[in-house]
């Protein structure tokens, strides 16, 4: 009984193994580890992952894109393509958004550039390390750690490659950074002089911000309030330069009519002084 049952299995398994052949045959393609299928015979596999991948990424599929071109890192180690897949598999992770995603490209990139630090490319890797933390920054309100690491990425860019083109645009992303952090600081020393009423932890706030980014977009209002906690603790002549490098360096601003009012007040009290 045993016997006749393995005789007629046997020939059942030949028959589905030829058939699993030929359909393979039919599709003229190999499977990669992924999933991922290369055409039997194609001249440059390597390449056609890539290709493939870059279309994926394209169309915002970004599962797939990535696929490809892991598969490519993986199969084909000695392909001069790997420098540029590795750099696209991060690019997926930033497409997917959201902090796990970006907390996954965030190590493609740092891999990418302690494998290829100096790559023709690397100073795109040190941008998209820096973007990936640009993308996680939080409001003003809230904590600033990834901002503080998107301002250190970029400002390592800026020493690293002067003359990169990407740097115009990690300028300005830095400097968007910058002020995203400077209204963090900013909003503490307001709620200093408003709230707390606290006027010398609002000047050492407002000052400290001042020194660390003198390009502060919104330094009008860091003027105008460390002029009105220096006013508040009876300190007027250090305060009118302040409202007058408001004047000096913004023609339009909230504060400013109402600086330009402090000017005259304070230098009419002084002149009153010196009569």
């Amino acid at each position: 009984m045993n016997e006749m049952s393995s005789n007629t299995y046997t020939p059942r398994l030949l028959a589905m193994g030829l058939i699993l052949v030929s359909l393979a045959a039919a599709t003229g393609c190999a499977k990669t580890g992924t999933g991922r299928v290369v055409p039997v015979g194609t001249a440059q596999p390597d390449q056609y992952l890539f290709e493939q991948g870059m279309q994926a990424m394209a169309d915002e599929k970004w599962l797939t894109a990535r696929e490809f071109f892991k598969q490519l890192n993986e199969t084909y180690v000695q392909s001069p393509l790997r420098p540029d897949a590795k750099l696209s598999v991060g690019d997926t992770y930033i497409g997917e958004g959201g902090s796990a995603s970006l907390v996954l490209a965030i190590n493609e990139f740092r891999e990418f550039l302690s494998f290829y630090p100096l790559h023709r490319r690397a100073d795109y890797a040190q941008f998209r390390l820096g973007f990936a933390h640009f993308k996680q920054m939080r409001g003003a309100p809230r904590d600033q750690t990834e901002t503080k690491d998107a301002i250190r990425e970029f400002d390592v860019f800026v020493a690293r490659y002067p003359n990169s083109s990407y740097l115009p645009e990690v300028r300005d992303r830095l400097r968007e950074a910058k002020d995203r952090l400077g209204d963090s600081e900013l909003r503490v020393g307001r709620f200093y002089y408003q709230q707390a009423k606290y006027y010398p932890a609002a000047i050492e706030r407002l000052n400290t911000l001042l020194k660390q980014d003198p390009e502060f977009s919104r330094r009008d209002a860091a003027y105008f309030y460390l002029g009105e906690s220096l006013i508040k603790i009876k300190r007027p002549a250090e305060a009118l330069p302040y409202y007058e490098k408001l004047v000096r360096e913004f023609e339009q601003s909230e504060f400013l009519d109402e600086a330009q009012k402090r000017i005259v007040e304070l230098k009419a009290q002084a002149q009153a002084q010196l009569q």
